[in-house]
């Protein structure tokens, strides 16, 4: 598949994008041997041979990583409060991935890491409507008809929040489950849901993020994607 030139030379770690466009107009980017100066050349960068310099320019592969994301981690690669970040649950060299959306603090569940921008953007806009199911632990006995204001929308702070599904999966007099399902990921959305119906989080899950579901990985535990995955996450719904 062709991309631009800059966004080749930017995706292939080697600058950033005004960097490239840059290096291009000054005639240090050549395509298959040529000099190339216009901003709107397209490569493929299966096919076609990068140099920058006269240093050739490799793709950087792709990466599409499934966490078991643990209760105490923080999504970010470094944190100002040292707590720990679920970078420190992979290979020293995937410090480059970024999380594709997020899991607060105190969650746990699917996480999906990448260096694939496109890939992290279809996943989050709510545009695409990548839906994420949750098992949610809260205290009390919580009953089925207490279910229907979250799929019917409820305002929370000035914001209207809807689950797309709700099931209550089982109830006692301690505590319930709840399974969740979201479309758009607003910011903290499960919590607030559950707040405005003043119940007590005790657990925060998430299982599935479109069809791939969290299944036996155990947490603090990764695993890449197959393709097949990655093309299942990137079909349109």
């Amino acid at each position: 598949m062709e991309v631009r030139l800059q966004k080749f030379l930017a995706e292939a770690g080697v600058a950033s994008r005004r960097a490239a466009e840059e290096w291009i107009l000054a005639g240090r980017v050549q395509v298959n041997g040529r000099p190339v100066t216009r901003l709107g050349t397209r490569v493929d960068p299966d096919r076609d041979v990068v140099t920058v310099d006269g240093q050739v320019v490799r793709p950087r592969r792709k990466l599409y990583v499934a966490l078991h994301k643990p209760p105490g981690y923080v999504c970010t690669r470094r944190d100002p409060q040292g707590r720990p970040v679920v970078h420190d649950l992979l290979p020293p060299e995937w410090r480059n991935l970024f999380t594709v959306g997020r899991l607060d603090r105190q969650s746990e569940g699917l996480l999906f890491l990448t260096n694939d921008g496109e890939f992290a953007l279809r996943l989050t806009h709510p545009r695409y409507g990548v839906r994420k199911t949750y098992e949610v632990t809260v205290t009390g006995r919580v009953f089925p008809a207490a279910l229907r204001p979250l799929t019917e929308g409820v305002r929370h702070r000035g914001e209207l929040l809807r689950a797309t599904a709700a099931r209550l999966l089982r109830a006692s007099r301690k505590r319930s489950v709840i399974e969740l399902e979201l479309a758009e990921g607003k910011n903290r959305e499960v919590r607030r849901l559950c707040a405005s119906q003043g119940w007590k989080v005790e657990r925060l899950l998430r299982t599935r993020i479109g069809r791939i579901r969290l299944g036996d990985l155990p947490p603090g535990r990764w695993r890449t994607l197959t393709a097949s995955e990655i093309e299942t996450l990137l079909a349109p719904i």
